[in-house]
């Protein structure tokens, strides 16, 4: 018996039990165990993005806050790189565990992996290279800058390929059922830069360097995270295809093909989303640093819905793609089904909290008994009428991210880059120079919403024809 029957004998063996998983467990529980753990590490990766903007809003300091609001998009642009090899590489992994093709979906392991990290670096590279152009693109204001600057050195030019590095592995882990594993070591980053925040900002550091100290605590959690994922993929790639080696080899053309049909899509999604924040926030700052700073803080606060949509969407992808591929065409619809009704309803229940706590929710970001009273009072009140505003998007938002997954689920890449373009370029960037024109930041709050509706109405109609295709 040769290494490579030895070795496909054990991973059969040890995957019994996510084959049943994939296959024959109650769809609901089967969603359940896959999405509940990714729920859990992305509102924690949540805290852990708002930590950055809680612990430098007990400053006071207006212009502290509206610097890490707006290097935020950029650092957010993260989540698009590892969408590329992440999303499309799980998404593939999943089809051809469907399809019985262990060895492949090996290959299709390492090519992401390493394929990940060389367009991150090159990232980081760009960023550094093109700081100061990209500190103007961002609508930084003299008294902003510097703060901004400090923060996109550490948490962007240096923390690009961690943080892509832990996201992307996170992803091959449930691609092969091991949700728990990929939410564990996402919310140990998450929790490492919750305690290392206050510790760096108001212990370490002086006094005005508290910019400094969050970047840091981000950097450093983001690298412990990526340690743990290395470490866990070196364990499991005993017993599963998931692998480090480059020796594996490369996967077949027609492979790497699919990847980047569903990589590309994805990544540009979450591109797109990021750089449409970039105009909107340079349109904000052209309104006031008081104005700015409040969509910061509701960009943030808005997560919660958003993230937990995402968390249902990523335990669905896997489950779909495999089933797409095993012909188990019923068993597909039902869990698309099964996480449409559950991802709109949370997203409802959410807007109901956001109107009637948005004071509340705002103050956490700012603390109104450090800095300027005046310019605090501002920025509260302007960030409370925002998050009222805002939060309408919900359901319609997690709609769309609902019908992108299941189509990225499948392979159909087209269209969805034809619904990435057009919610994220063709409708919403003129809509937002639009309601700049006609209605001022107000105009602008209300901008995501429009968008969504839109979108929603066509991308019902394009993944209907797509389900009755297959």
């Amino acid at each position: 018996m040769n290494a490579s029957y030895k070795n496909e004998c054990n991973i059969e063996t040890s995957d019994t039990s996510n084959r049943v998983l994939f296959e024959v467990m109650p769809v609901p529980k089967a969603l359940a165990l896959l999405a509940i753990p990714t729920i859990i590490s992305q509102l924690i990766t949540l805290v852990y993005n708002l930590a950055d903007a809680y612990f430098v809003g007990r400053t006071g300091n207006t212009y502290m806050i509206a610097a890490v609001s707006l290097v935020y998009p950029l650092f957010s642009m993260t989540a698009a790189l590892s969408n590329l090899f992440g999303v499309g590489g799980s998404s593939l992994i999943s089809r051809l565990l469907g399809m019985k093709q262990e060895e492949q979906a090996r290959r299709v392991c390492v090519f992401s992996l390493y394929a990940e990290i060389g367009v991150s670096l090159l990232f980081s590279l760009m960023c550094l290279c093109f700081i100061n152009p990209l500190l103007d693109i961002l609508g930084a204001s003299p008294e902003s800058r510097e703060y901004a600057k400090q923060y996109m050195v550490l948490v962007v030019v240096l923390g690009t390929v961690p943080t892509t590095l832990s996201t992307t592995m996170a992803h091959l882990l449930r691609s092969v059922g091991y949700a728990k594993n990929a939410s564990f070591g996402l919310s140990m980053g998450a929790v490492f830069n919750i305690i290392l925040d206050p510790l760096f900002m108001f212990v370490l550091l002086p006094q005005g360097q508290e910019v400094i100290g969050a970047a840091l605590a981000t950097l450093i959690s983001n690298v412990i995270a990526a340690i743990y994922f290395v470490f866990m993929m070196g364990v499991l790639q005993k017993k599963t295809i998931l692998s480090l080696s480059p020796k594996v080899g490369m996967p077949e053309k027609a492979n790497i093909g699919a990847i980047l049909s569903v990589g590309l899509p994805s990544a540009l999604t979450a591109l797109l989303y990021d750089m449409t924040n970039v105009f909107l926030n340079a349109l904000m700052a052209g309104h006031g640093d008081h104005q700015l700073a409040a969509l910061g803080i509701v960009l943030k606060a808005e997560r919660l819905p958003l993230n937990v949509g995402m968390g249902l969407c990523h335990g669905m992808l896997p489950l779909v793609a495999y089933n797409y591929s095993a012909q188990n065409k019923r068993r597909m619809s039902e869990v698309i089904q099964t996480t449409r009704m559950v991802g709109v309803a949370i997203s409802g229940f959410s807007i109901l909290l956001y109107e009637i706590f948005a004071g509340s929710i705002i103050a956490i970001f700012i603390n109104s008994l450090t800095g300027d009273f005046a310019d605090v009072t501002a920025t509260i009140s302007y960030g409370i009428t925002f998050l009222r505003r805002r939060c309408l998007a919900a359901p319609f938002a997690f709609m769309n991210f609902h019908i992108t997954y299941s189509l990225q689920a499948i392979g159909d890449g087209k269209n969805t880059l034809f619904l990435a373009a057009l919610r994220q370029c063709i409708l919403y960037i003129p809509i937002i120079f639009l309601m700049n024109s006609l209605l001022g930041a107000n105009g602008l709050v209300w901008t995501q919403t429009v968008t969504d509706i839109i979108t929603l109405v066509i991308a019902f109609f394009v993944f209907q024809k797509a389900v009755n295709r297959i």
